[in-house]
Formats: C-alpha cells, sequence, structure tokens
C-alpha cells in the first residue's frame, strides 16, 4: 500500500496557481466557495484525502502520466468549453439491457438527471438505443472467460463489465458456444444476458458516466487527491474511487462550465433526495411511478465511512460527498 501526499504548498499551487491572472480570478469565489476550495491544501482536512494505491496494478503504478494542475488545464488551447450553440452532452446506449427488473428507461433517467446535476448548467440528452451492429465496433469472445468484449476508439461503458460477477465462473453472460465468429456477425448479441440494474450498478454507472464526460472537456486524470477522475484499471479500484471532484478538478470543470459550486452541489443533492415521480418529462405514469430510485449503495463510495451532514431545510445529505455541502452553507 502506498499513499501519494502532496505537501500544502503543491496542493495550493495546483489549485489556485502562481499566475497573478488566475489568483486573482480565485479571489472572486465567494468567501464560502473559497474556504470550501481551500480544503484541498489543509493537512487535517476530513473532505478531501491524499490518494492511495492498493496494488502494483493500480492506474497510477502501471500508467505513468504528467499531472495537471489548473493552470495547465486553463492554458491548454484544446480543451473544450460550451458555447450557446453546443451545450448538450449525447449518451448512446447501445444494445438492449436485457434480464432487469428496472425500464430502461427509468434507468436512463436517472443517469440523464445525474448528468446533468454533475455538470450543472448543460442538458444532457440520451438517444434512441442502436444495435452492436451499427456501431461497426470489433469484438472478441474471451478465450478464459467466454464473455463478448467489444473494442472501440471511443469512450463505451458497458454495463455488463460493471457486474461483480462479471470475471467470475458464475457469471450468466458466458458464452456456451464454442464456433469462431466472423467479424460482420454481431447475431451472438442478439439476447445477451445483461446484468440485473441494481443501487451498485447504478453507483458505478454514475462514477464512469461523469469520469468519461470530464476526459471531454479536458480533464485529465487526477493525481493530486481522490476523486472521481483517477483512473482505474479494475473494478476494486474503480469502487474505491469516489463520487465526486477533489478541489482542484472541480475548480477546472467550473472554469469551463462557470456554474455555481453551491447550485451544482444543491443539484446533485436534489438528486439524491428526489423520486421517480408519474410528471417526468419522456416517462408513463405507470413507468415513473413503478421504480425507486435506489443509492443505497452512494453512502459507501470510498474506503472512509459515510458521514451525514446537514443542509439548510434540516435534512440530512445521505451521500458522503454530498456532506460538502454544510461548509457552503446549503
Amino acid at each position: 500500500m502506498k499513499i501519494i501526499k502532496h505537501s500544502e504548498e503543491v496542493l495550493k499551487i495546483a489549485l489556485i496557481s502562481k499566475d497573478m491572472h488566475l489568483v486573482r480570478l480565485y479571489e472572486k469565489f465567494e468567501p464560502k466557495e473559497k474556504h470550501f476550495l481551500n480544503e484541498a491544501f489543509q493537512p487535517a482536512s476530513v473532505l478531501f484525502k491524499p490518494i492511495t494505491l492498493h496494488s502494483e496494478s493500480d492506474w497510477i503504478c502501471s500508467h505513468p502520466e504528467p499531472t495537471q494542475d489548473f493552470a495547465q488545464f486553463y492554458h491548454d488551447p484544446c480543451r473544450k468549453m460550451p458555447t450557446p450553440q453546443k451545450n448538450r452532452i449525447y449518451v448512446q446506449p447501445i444494445g438492449s439491457f436485457g434480464d432487469s427488473r428496472v425500464s430502461t428507461d427509468v434507468y436512463m433517467k436517472w443517469l440523464k438527471d445525474y448528468g446533468e446535476a454533475f455538470y450543472y448548467g448543460l442538458t444532457v440528452r440520451i438517444l434512441g438505443p442502436v444495435p452492436v451492429s451499427h456501431t461497426g465496433c470489433a469484438f472478441r469472445v474471451n478465450e478464459y472467460t467466454r464473455n463478448l468484449q467489444i473494442h472501440a476508439g471511443m469512450g463505451i461503458f458497458s454495463f455488463a463489465r460493471y457486474d461483480s460477477e462479471f470475471y467470475s465462473a458464475n457469471y450468466k453472460g458466458t458464452l456456451k458456444t464454442a464456433k469462431k465468429l466472423l467479424p460482420s456477425d454481431y447475431s451472438v448479441f442478439d439476447g445477451y444476458y445483461t446484468p440485473e440494474i441494481t443501487s451498485k450498478l447504478l453507483l458505478r454507472s454514475c462514477k464512469t458516466l461523469t469520469h468519461e464526460i470530464g476526459h471531454i472537456f479536458g480533464l485529465h486524470h487526477c493525481q493530486w487527491l481522490q476523486c472521481v477522475m483517477q483512473g482505474s484499471n479494475h473494478l476494486e479500484e474503480s469502487d474505491q474511487r469516489p463520487l465526486d471532484l477533489c478541489p482542484i478538478c472541480l475548480r477546472k470543470l467550473q472554469s469551463a462550465l462557470g456554474f455555481s459550486i453551491a447550485e451544482r452541489y444543491k443539484a446533485l443533492q436534489r438528486w439524491m433526495e428526489e423520486e421517480a415521480t408519474g410528471t417526468e418529462e419522456g416517462l408513463s405514469n405507470e413507468a415513473s411511478m413503478s421504480f425507486v430510485k435506489s443509492v443505497s449503495a452512494f453512502g459507501l463510495t470510498g474506503r472512509s465511512p459515510a458521514r451525514s451532514a446537514r443542509c439548510g431545510c434540516g435534512k440530512p445529505a445521505v451521500l458522503e460527498g454530498w456532506n460538502r455541502s454544510d461548509r457552503l452553507g446549503i
């Protein structure tokens, strides 16, 4: 086990910078926002912890990458920023969800709403599902696990791979046929098993969705503090990541989108507390009333125990990361 612990001065520079223009921009934050962001370099911070590496197979050990501080992000000529004409995030479902208790439409609505809270100020649109054959992606059957694997030059989140049983001999999606498949024969995906949608799968989906979209806006893998933008090589490492951004990555995203930090946390807290109702756009009354958003796994993110905080209305913020709201006076 190894802990990556940067000095107070290094973290302060990574967050605020030595560039006087960027320092002046930082000073424009509201006092409570600055107090919150300053937790990045407080040695005794209870909100943001150093990164812990548990094995040589962890991402940072096996993928040496340069760090990216706020100044490097801000001055990157290739980073993306929304415009009035381009302010939507599109999510393309591929294939079907297979055997599930939860309606696909309801589940995608949960992901859509979470994406809009996380990337506060932008709209997330879920496109109509397409079969795997429409993507033209190459695929193979793993010779050891007999599981289907898609290869693509883009970010694809596999619901199957994030099932706890995917790498075990008990996985229900293991293919029984041993015949060699042609590169153009996608029929093997017809009726392919997809894991049941659970609170844990929803948690993993929210993490992966926001992590991959973060790269689109120019955020590199985080190596400063525990953060959803940390890279991960395996499911255990992914589960150890928190749901939210560290202050350095949060400032990067705020710089790109221009949101109020406090309002963003309010939106995330609302997502945690709201249940599907018959008034939700795009869902039938029957579908929206049949499923309750399960967030039980969200209180167990990271290795430190979940901590409850209270917002201004007296309700507990049940999500560990969202206990940050009390530092913003929410």
